[in-house]
């Protein structure tokens, strides 16, 4: 398989600005799409302060700043969303991506690479329904995409080895650490890492200490962020749909039962940072 040389990515969030962000700055074309104008405009805005902290950090050239936002192309029509590899990253809901990767299929070559920022769901069933599944595969980029180095690289049952060496290559371009991982729920570091945010949650359940202890606590030992100020940063609605998922997926193991506490958080939009309040107040 040939080399990525451009790139869409679906979904204007946290995570698709962040990944978008990393294919200009490294030289690829990429296409930004959302159904909403307005997140379009605030990840544009996102994305052009981000790279400007590069520069006043002297990391990137003013020069090499405006050579990368003009490498980005922002559109509301799926119809326009035509590249080499398409990165989807939109709700973790196995019914919507099955339809958005159905209608990317549609529209673009049977070598386009589909790949999914997905942190949960199973790869071999988000290829199952789309035509020539060799090339779906997962690509797990991590919050903040721009600055977290590692990117977990998923191969599905039917996944064809190209794609992932392509995927990978290009991981490495963008100058992350890419890691290959089997198909398997929560993959490596989201399977290791819910009990971070389960067991956190049970001891506030359970009244043993309040959140902002256990924070305090955890920070205190060396950990850069407490599960619950990195719920908020993930977004808490993100962090339940994963746990709910994983849950799901290992046939309702208890060690990754959802909590009640993280529900009514959902329920009441209390989603982080992003919507001004989750466990904290922002």
């Amino acid at each position: 398989m040939n080399e990525i040389q451009n790139l869409a990515v679906v979904g204007a969030g946290t995570m698709g600005l962040g990944i978008a962000q990393l294919g200009v700055q490294h030289g690829l074309p990429t296409v930004l799409f959302d159904l909403s104008l307005t997140a379009l405009e605030k990840a544009q805005a996102a994305i052009a302060a981000g790279l400007g902290k590069l520069v006043a950090k002297n990391k990137l050239t003013a020069e090499a700043r405006e050579a990368a936002l003009a490498r980005l192309t922002l559109t509301t029509a799926l119809a326009d969303v035509r590249a080499d590899c398409i990165i989807e990253a939109v709700v973790e809901r196995l019914d919507v991506k099955h339809l958005l990767f159905q209608q990317l299929a549609a529209i673009n070559e049977p070598t386009t690479i589909l790949a999914s920022n997905t942190s949960s769901l199973p790869i071999t069933q988000l290829a199952a329904p789309v035509p020539n599944p060799e090339r779906v595969v997962g690509l797990h980029f991590f919050n903040p995409a721009p600055l977290m180095p590692l990117v977990e690289v998923i191969s599905g049952v039917a996944t064809a080895a190209a794609v992932a060496d392509a995927v990978e290559a290009m991981a490495r371009r963008l100058g992350k650490t890419p890691v290959r991982a089997a198909d398997a729920p929560g993959f490596i570091v989201n399977r290791v890492a819910r009990h971070y945010y389960v067991e956190s949650l049970k001891v506030v359940e359970e009244n043993v200490a309040p959140f902002e202890i256990v924070d305090e606590l955890l920070e205190a030992s060396g950990f850069k962020m407490g599960p619950f100020r990195l719920m908020d940063l993930i977004g808490v609605d993100t962090n339940f749909s994963v746990t709910s998922a994983m849950f799901a997926s290992f046939h309702q193991d208890g060690k990754f039962r959802p909590s009640r506490i993280q529900q009514q958080k959902v329920d009441a939009g209390h989603h982080g940072r992003k919507t001004g309040r989750g466990f904290y107040t922002y």
